[in-house]
């Protein structure tokens, strides 16, 4: 597994599978470049329309959102029996709906009872260690952008078991204007320009996050603290919050340099995948965000199995730098 990201928003592709390989079938003589930046193929003129193919088991996750892919059943059940997710985008190209593996681990069906009765005092000593992780990864940011986390640390500390102060909304109060140097921004699931970049990111991560918990042998609508009877995947919304600040980084650089318009354009989805396909460092290891998600994923299993006391989340750091965000550059795009 090599963890891809496919983003197909900018050309119309005809998707089917042959011999457990991803046959992409493109209709215009154009590159499709991999997050990464790297071109895996140049259609040349040719008169017939270039194909590439991809192995379903490199796939992490496939994000749709031009009108005119079109794909056949055996995509998506190919793609899911791979341990893949699908990610279908509206027309403003935001994620709108996911599709998860359903047989991901051979002891599911025991590790969903014990999920299911985990207790409220597992699930809210367990919610306290992810808000103190995701403060702290906040406080982390704000010191590397602007040379003082303004006080955000020290929220760490005070989080207690499921955080009844609300601790993480106070430090959110903080972060954000501190984040973007602007009082007025305001968090937005539904805005344009910055928010429209973070949503994007945010749900990228969440499907990551899912993958990990399905391969965990977890269901990800039994969430700790995130409990929305119209939220599928409760769960990743709990276990993706220390790795938000990965995305609120990378949007914070766009900003930087001017690249955040009213319209998510493909430049700036290309660098908010090229943030979260780096690696990640903790404790002397570096990781892939995939990883790490599979780790704490891992973490909250041997809580409910009652083999670990407390979530295990480790305070990751970026530690493979990219130049996408250089105005001057020219980041590749997604197909």
């Amino acid at each position: 597994m090599t963890n891809r990201v496919l983003d197909l928003s900018d050309q119309p592709v005809r998707l089917s599978v042959q011999n457990s390989l991803l046959l992409l079938r493109f209709s215009a003589g154009r590159p499709y470049r991999e997050p990464n930046g790297e071109k895996v193929y140049r259609c040349e003129q040719l008169e017939k329309p270039g194909e590439l193919t991809i192995p379903l088991s490199d796939i992490a996750v496939l994000v749709v959102s031009n009108p005119q892919v079109t794909l056949s059943h055996a995509v998506l059940a190919g793609l899911a029996s791979a341990g893949g997710v699908f990610v279908a985008c509206n027309e403003k190209h935001m994620p709108v709906s996911m599709l998860l593996p359903l047989e991901s681990h051979s002891l599911q069906s025991e590790r969903f009872a014990a999920q299911a009765s985990i207790s409220a005092p597992t699930k809210k000593r367990a919610w306290q260690e992810i808000v103190r992780a995701k403060v702290r990864a906040q406080s982390r940011l704000l010191q590397e952008r602007n040379g003082d986390d303004c006080g955000i640390g020290g929220f760490a500390a005070r989080v207690r078991s499921g955080d009844p102060e609300n601790i993480e909304a106070q430090a959110a109060r903080v972060y954000w204007r501190e984040l973007f140097r602007n009082p007025e921004f305001r968090r937005d699931t539904d805005g344009d320009g910055l928010n429209a970049c973070l949503n994007y990111g945010y749900a990228v991560l969440r499907a990551a996050v899912a993958r990990a918990i399905c391969g965990a042998g977890l269901h990800p609508s039994l969430g700790l603290h995130h409990h929305n009877r119209y939220d599928a995947f409760c769960l990743a919304d709990d276990l993706m919050e220390p790795f938000r600040p990965i995305v609120d980084s990378e949007v914070a650089k766009l900003s930087d340099c001017g690249r955040v318009i009213d319209e998510l354009a493909r430049e700036s989805k290309q660098a908010l995948l090229q943030g979260l396909l780096g690696r990640f460092e903790a404790d002397g290891e570096s990781r892939t965000i995939f990883d790490w998600a599979g780790q704490i994923a891992s973490s909250l299993v041997a809580v409910i199995e009652a083999r670990g006391e407390k979530l295990q989340i480790p305070d990751i750091r970026q530690c493979t730098a990219h130049s996408s965000h250089s105005p001057d550059g020219n980041p590749s795009a997604p197909a």
